[in-house]
């Protein structure tokens, strides 16, 4: 009887660590840009074109299971302007939101673009522009 209830107990803890080692790494779906987020942090309108008081949000959708870091080099023609970084554990798809907020006298106008890294390794660009307002 003991060496049944092993060999069960044997079974079960193999299932469960092929199953926690089955889940898909965590990856970058989908990045988003906007004036707003929505409160389950996606972009609420999407948008490549800003006024220069406007504030960027830039929301990175995941999948998958897992542990990193998820960073964003905010450019201003190829001046880098700004990379901030979050550290994510997730068990879930999830959204990690970033927010790009000009100093006091408003962006400059011109060409910018917002480069996504999970772990070090890029996700994906996306441009977008800053002009004056109509």
């Amino acid at each position: 009887m003991r060496t049944l209830i092993a060999c069960l107990a044997s079974a079960l803890l193999s299932v469960c660590v092929a199953a926690c080692s089955s889940a898909p790494p965590l990856r970058v779906t989908t990045i988003q840009l906007g004036r707003a987020v929505n409160e389950d942090h996606t972009v609420a309108s999407f948008t490549t074109t800003f006024s220069p008081d406007d504030s960027v949000y830039l929301s990175v959708l995941t999948t998958g299971v897992g542990s990193g870091t998820i960073s964003v080099r905010w450019k201003y023609g190829s001046a880098v302007i700004n990379e901030p970084k979050r550290d994510v554990n997730y068990r879930i798809d999830a959204v990690t939101d970033f927010k790009l907020q000009s100093g006091g006298g408003g962006f400059p106008t011109g060409d910018y673009s917002a480069e996504v890294f999970l772990n070090g390794q890029s996700a994906g660009t996306r441009t977008f522009s800053v002009g004056n307002p109509r």
